[in-house]
């Protein structure tokens, strides 16, 4: 479908409300020489994001330097739970810059003491062990590494790790070995038989009804040939990012049974999911069961790259000292703001939060998908996060083109989103800041309410 978004500003109607404020062609005209002079130096593999060169962002709000403001529902990828631009993490940031103290390898400094002891403190076990590392691919590959040290010691030969259908887990290889998505795995040119997928319980969606159950985990398995007894972990999103779609509760529970049963690790993937954006601090108390290992990361900090594993104190314990670093894990200024933005969410009662204001957005947008039931198949999502999945009319193919038109018409409007994303990228994804006041939130979702009737209203037209 060519280039989604063109560098070529558009004329659009004035919008001027206490949280909207469009006065100019979007995107600005004296951005684009900055927006090609990326492109000119990027590859373009880094290109399809809505085209608004940020100047700064505060709270819930996005700007642009030439005057126009946006309501933020991407939360820069679910980073920014706290609110962009906070002052408490700014001048954390700030302090430990002035120290200076920049970089430190492995070498230990307080404030990653005071971080992973808080970490510790949100953690499903006291033993439970933290290891901090850099990105959320990172936290999952060390999962994966964890897991299969595991199996080795259990005497597991040719350990297998389960994953799921669609699950998206990193960028990295051993990441998108363990990923489901089949075309993020096409540059490898081969496939691992180490790693396999199961269907995702969806609610049937894009599942068969059957694939609910958690039966059809287990005859997935038999199916593919896999002996129980081979299997050294199941790696699972609390949530699928891009569909924002929860599994059944019954199924995870059955899940985690399963692992205990058969002596396989139960990890779950909280790199989108966590610090209070569902509604409750972790994505996975939803289903009322404990894992192994979780790898979390993005709202960590609300700002500098940073993640996290959390553990059972036996398996993040196997490896020996020095076996495993990473040059940037605990870097002092991304502790220093993860510990202030983690003191935030605690301290504002964010998760609380998340859990009041997301009935509103969750209600809001079962509203939408009714008033536009031809094209939206389903809504997912729990708290301050959804999906809104995009079809074509009366069908249930899904309809990427609606979902990238739907978003660029609510960016003309005043409400930033990302592009979009889920099976098929056919999802619009809802994702604004857990301390959004409630009147911003319901007009951003008015927003998108009338940017799904105008797309349609202009496809009758034509």
């Amino acid at each position: 479908m060519g280039d989604p978004y063109p560098i070529e500003p558009v004329d659009v109607p004035k919008v001027q409300t206490k949280y909207r404020r469009i006065l100019s062609p979007i995107p600005h005209p004296d951005s684009v020489p900055i927006l090609n002079r990326l492109r000119q130096a990027e590859p373009q593999c880094v290109e399809g994001q809505p085209p608004i060169l940020w100047d700064r962002a505060e709270g819930s709000a996005v700007y642009d330097a030439w005057g126009n403001q946006w309501i933020d529902f991407s939360s820069g990828v679910l980073i920014t739970n706290a609110g962009h631009g906070r002052k408490e993490i700014a001048d954390a940031i700030i302090a430990h810059a002035q120290r200076p103290l920049l970089a430190t390898f492995g070498f230990p400094h307080e404030v990653r003491a005071e971080l992973v002891e808080l970490l510790r403190m949100q953690a499903t076990r006291p033993s439970d062990r933290v290891m901090l590392v850099t990105t959320g691919s990172e936290a999952v590959e060390f999962c994966i590494k964890l897991t299969r040290e595991h199996a080795r010691r259990q005497g597991k030969l040719g350990s297998v790790l389960v994953s799921f259908s669609n699950a998206f887990h990193g960028r990295t290889m051993g990441s998108q070995m363990a990923g489901g998505i089949p075309a993020f795995k096409e540059w490898m040119g081969y496939a691992d038989e180490h790693f396999v997928n199961v269907p995702f319980p969806d609610g049937g969606v894009r599942c068969k009804p059957e694939e609910n159950d958690f039966a059809s985990f287990e005859r997935s398995l038999r199916q593919q040939g896999i002996d129980p007894a081979r299997v050294c972990g199941v790696l699972t999103e609390s949530y699928q990012g891009g569909n924002s779609s929860f599994a059944p509760a019954a199924y995870i529970r059955q899940l985690a049974q399963w692992c205990r049963q058969h002596n396989a690790l139960l990890i779950m993937d909280e790199v989108q999911a966590g610090f209070g954006r569902t509604g409750h601090f972790w994505a996975f108390e939803h289903y009322g069961v404990m894992p192994d290992l979780v790898s979390c990361g993005k709202g960590i900090s609300g700002s500098l790259p940073l993640s996290a594993v959390i553990g059972r104190e036996d398996i993040m314990n196997q490896l020996p000292p020095l076996s495993t670093t990473s040059t940037h894990s605990g870097n002092p200024v991304c502790c220093a703001a993860a510990l202030a933005n983690l003191k935030l969410i605690l301290d504002e009662k964010l998760t609380e939060r998340a859990a009041r204001v997301g009935k509103i957005m969750q209600s809001l947008a079962e509203a939408i998908m009714k008033r536009h039931s031809s094209v939206i198949i389903a809504l997912h999502g729990k708290g301050l996060v959804g999906s809104l999945h995009c079809v074509k009319p009366g069908t249930t193919e899904p309809d990427p083109t609606l979902a990238w038109e739907v978003i660029r018409r609510c960016v003309q409007q005043g409400v930033m989103l990302f592009a979009p994303v889920g099976y098929a990228g056919a999802s619009v994804k809802l994702c604004p800041p857990l301390v959004i006041e409630e009147d911003a939130l319901s007009e951003a979702m008015s927003v998108i309410d009338e940017a799904f009737a105008f797309v349609l209203a202009s496809r009758k037209g034509n």
